[in-house]
């Protein structure tokens, strides 16, 4: 289930955006008046959006856009005055924070929120294979470095000690990663 935090001052806004939500498909929203209060309450919970209405009543809001955009794993919509847009946005898009202008067209803040929805997905889903990768090239360093050892201590040739591996981890039916581990752990001891 998706969860939206509203960051807005004003109580018009914070209703505007709370109705616009729900079209969206987002039952679960907070509001809460100012950055103070929105810092403490990502502390405590996920959110998928946080929208901040520009300006707070502690601060402007594109330093608590900066922080959620690094900090947390939620999309940002940034709402500022249609005179200071383009400067706010070139201060916070390097940091994925989307910037829309007052005054609003609900059509648009709505087209809006979909496209920050489309983009943390392709993100999360991009987060997750760098992590899987990670983990793949840690396993393949592992095993870069049991064949070293084989090569070092048992005069084998780098095919041999792949080979080796390969087939002690298709006999004892685990993976190459553990067969690894054990020949470290036998010769670097």
């Amino acid at each position: 289930m998706s969860c939206a935090l509203i960051v807005s001052t004003s109580e018009k806004g914070k209703s505007f955006f709370a109705d616009l939500i729900k079209t969206v498909g987002i039952s679960n929203t907070v509001t809460v008046g100012n950055g103070s209060e929105a810092r403490r309450i990502l502390n405590r919970t996920d959110f998928d959006l946080v929208i901040i209405n520009a300006p707070l009543c502690d601060e402007f809001g594109h330093e608590l856009s900066i922080t959620i955009s690094k900090n947390y794993n939620a999309g940002v919509l940034l709402v500022v005055k249609n005179d200071i847009a383009d400067a706010i946005s070139s201060k916070v898009e390097d940091y994925g924070v989307f910037v829309i202008e007052k005054p609003l067209n609900r059509q648009f803040v709505y087209k809006s929120i979909k496209y920050i929805f489309v983009s943390r997905k392709k993100f999360l889903g991009l987060q997750s294979e760098n992590e899987r990768l990670k983990v793949k090239i840690s396993e393949i360093r592992l095993i870069d470095r049991a064949k070293c050892i084989l090569i070092q201590y048992l005069n084998m040739s780098e095919p041999q000690a792949h080979r080796y591996i390969e087939k002690q981890a298709m006999d004892l039916r685990v993976t190459k990663k553990e067969i690894a581990e054990n020949i470290l752990k036998t010769y670097e001891m």
